[in-house]
């Protein structure tokens, strides 16, 4: 049975924010991913990708993390960048555009570090509502890396789990960013699809902006020990996937 991702980020909102606190399951970690970054990770999510790596934080965030302000995470943050020279940050874990007043609140903090602040989203909820690009668009430090699950509808659906028709949200989040003048670009994952697939999909954002489609970024499974009993629960098997500690250099 399928579900709607807009239902499910209003009902994970009035479980994971408090105001401006934001649940959180982990403050603060070093990272390899984009040459170096430091990343918080938060709880809960309006998707349910059956390859996601996050597990109880995401499917039950009533009962897991903590509360944090803006203020607390964005100290953790730049801690932890400091201490290992990175000039990056991120919000991690699940999907950070569930709390927006923390969201922004956060990006405010990091805008006057001179860190670039990596804001990983499915784009769901910038889909849905411009206004959210338009407010992305007063911060400098942003890079908002939209994340399509899969390259179609049906596909999406197959492995989110959501209404097929919120596929298109996450193409309507990359026209929104640019048309308020965010600087974005889209990963797709592809561990599922075809080649056929893929460059339908290209097609598709190439009617949004040439560039999208010229410097899409290609995501794969990475086999977890729970991913993999997840993937091999729902029947669905990658067509490419990784062990984590043998990812490609282009991956990370």
């Amino acid at each position: 049975m399928t579900f709607d991702p807009l239902q499910l980020a209003e009902d994970t909102e009035k479980i994971v924010a408090r105001g401006m606190l934001r649940k959180y399951y982990r403050r603060s970690r070093p990272g390899r991913w984009y040459g170096g970054i430091a990343s918080s990770d938060c709880c809960g999510c309006n998707l349910r990708c059956v390859f996601c790596w996050s597990g109880a934080p995401r499917d039950n965030p009533e009962r897991i993390g903590e509360f944090y302000s803006p203020e607390q995470i964005f100290s953790s943050l730049v801690a932890c960048a400091k201490k290992y020279g990175y000039g990056q940050l991120r919000v991690s874990g699940n999907e950070p555009t569930i709390a927006k007043d923390h969201l922004l609140r956060l990006l405010e903090l990091v805008d006057d570090t001179g860190c670039k602040f990596i804001l990983e989203t499915n784009g769901i909820l910038i889909g849905h509502d411009s206004d959210y690009a338009k407010k992305l668009s007063r911060f400098k430090c942003v890079q908002v890396r939209v994340s399509i699950k899969g390259t179609n509808q049906q596909e999406f659906s197959r492995l989110t789990g959501a209404i097929p028709e919120a596929f298109m949200l996450q193409l309507k989040a990359l026209k929104n960013l640019l048309d308020a003048g965010v600087s974005c670009h889209a990963a797709v994952m592809l561990s599922f699809s075809s080649k056929e697939d893929f460059s339908e999909l290209l097609n598709h954002l190439r009617e949004i902006d040439r560039g999208l489609a010229e410097n899409v970024e290609e995501e794969y499974v990475f086999l977890y020990p729970h991913v993999t009993k997840r993937l091999s629960e729902s029947g669905i098997r990658p067509r490419i996937a990784y062990e984590p500690d043998k990812a490609p250099k282009e991956l990370i």
